[in-house]
């Protein structure tokens, strides 16, 4: 049985007069698959913090008051803004997810080894963010 369409509320008005947007207004967008399915919201960003670059963003997706939550940490090349839905967009089915590296949403804001990374980035076939 195919899930119901979400209803997925759109972004506060959102600035389209540049391309440059807050960290804190991304926050809480929602992340939906190809098929429009909501995955879970944008739970913040790491940033890496010599160069600037957005390493991966960490999907939020259960948990009750973010207790015992676990989160998805998903490259950030692989999400795409959609502006017409106000909705990050990323390439990957329910079973994928599902099967994807996780974290403790504590655990999300504290840097990872080298080997925690290379596995995520592996496991979505992306281009690793400290190679560049």
């Amino acid at each position: 049985m195919a899930d119901a369409e979400p209803h997925i509320d759109p972004a506060p008005d959102f600035d389209h007069s540049h391309e440059l947007i807050s960290s804190t207004r991304v926050e809480g967008t929602p992340i939906v698959n190809a098929r429009g399915e909501k995955l879970g919201t944008l739970h913040s960003l790491m940033i890496h913090k010599e160069t600037g670059q957005v390493a991966y963003a960490i999907l939020s997706f259960g948990g009750f008051l973010g207790i015992g939550s676990r989160v998805h940490p998903i490259p950030w090349e692989k999400l795409s803004y959609d502006l017409g839905m106000h909705v990050y967009r990323v390439n990957l089915t329910r079973e994928q997810l599902r099967n994807a590296p996780t974290l403790h949403l504590d655990e999300a804001d504290r840097p990872s080894d080298r080997s925690a990374d290379e596995r995520l980035y592996d496991y979505y076939g992306a281009n690793q963010y400290w190679g560049y």
